[in-house]
């Protein structure tokens, strides 16, 4: 319900997920709002729920006096559901802050799990996927926190994309252990120690690929990590936009745009967040994916075929097992 886009995107993305992939799903929210709507759909009516929630938190309340001031409000409806085995996890695309505190207050954390991190993928010029650990959930963090960011992005690699030996790489602002600040400089003697392949710090060039400092993890506090997040949206964005300015001020320039139009669409489709539907918040009891506020019916799709496979692969154990003996 709290999403930047109106309801019916998100319940066409909800019918796509039940349509394509078979997964049953639980709308929460407004009952006779997305009741309506569902309505004008065709869809498999059995695997469709509905819950009601009496209220909503808004992309820009305080996490925690929302959460304390409305204790009905849909996304915490959705974390209860999860607590309660009603369902094996879910999505929000709503206030970031409120999702996390929802899932910390209803489902917990991991036993041993310092803090939860937002691990979001970033599709790589080589085709691969950089996860970047933490991308928003802590601001101020230690070193201890950091080497769990590691051993749970590390396991989301493994477990979900498939990565053997996942490379784990630590932002700072040079390749030498002793760059950086004092937390990456203790974060990078606990990396070291890891079961994994930890090839030391990189830089930011180094998230895209194209550079043998390349990275499938790459570790820092979530200050750091969501300021990479959000540049690296807003220079995709530019570039598409400084094309398309670019082609539209000739003649030639408008008709090698038509010849490169299929090209185009096929890097854009590769860096559109929507095919992964959102990050994962690692380190809770349970499965939740956390959504950009704008997602589309495209992102609300894949988020839940993501959530199901979280829940069949058993993230979060295998998560817990390598808290227990790495972390």
């Amino acid at each position: 319900m709290s999403g930047e886009l109106d309801l019916e995107t998100a319940i066409f993305g909800c019918v796509q997920a039940v349509n394509e992939f078979g997964i049953k799903v639980i709308l929460v929210g407004d009952e006779v709002a997305i009741s309506e709507l569902l309505f004008r759909f065709t869809i498999d009516s059995s695997k469709v729920d509905i819950i009601h929630a009496d209220d909503v938190i808004g992309m820009y309340e305080s996490p925690a006096q929302a959460v304390r001031a409305k204790p009905n409000a849909s996304v915490l409806v959705a974390a209860r559901l999860v607590k309660e085995g009603r369902a094996v996890g879910f999505f929000s695309p709503g206030n970031t802050g409120a999702t996390m505190t929802a899932t910390l207050l209803e489902q917990g954390r991991i036993q041993g799990v310092k803090r939860p991190t937002i691990a979001s993928p970033i599709p790589r010029e080589d085709r691969g996927t950089t996860i970047l650990a933490d991308s928003g959930a802590n601001v101020d963090c230690r070193p201890r926190w950091l080497l769990q960011f590691a051993i749970m992005a590390a396991t989301y690699a493994e477990e979900i994309l498939g990565i053997k030996r996942p490379r784990i790489g630590l932002l700072a602002n040079g390749e030498e252990p002793k760059k950086g600040n004092y937390l990456t400089q203790q974060t990078y003697k606990d990396l070291a120690k890891l079961p994994w392949d930890f090839i030391g710090n990189v830089e930011g060039r180094d998230i895209y690929g194209g550079t043998d400092r390349s990275a499938d993890v790459i570790v820092c506090d979530g200050f750091l990590g969501n300021i990479v997040l959000k540049a690296t949206e807003g220079l995709a964005r530019s570039i598409f936009n400084l094309m398309r300015q670019e082609i539209q001020q000739s003649a030639l320039g408008r008709t090698g745009g038509l010849m490169l139009r299929p090209t185009l669409k096929m890097i854009r489709d590769r860096m559109d967040a929507s095919e992964y539907g959102g990050a994962p918040l690692l380190g809770i009891n349970g499965n939740c994916v956390i959504g950009h506020g704008s997602a589309n019916s495209r992102a609300f799709k894949n988020a839940i075929r993501m959530v199901d496979l979280f829940a069949r692969r058993k993230l979060h154990e295998r998560i817990a097992l390598n808290i227990e003996n790495y972390g």
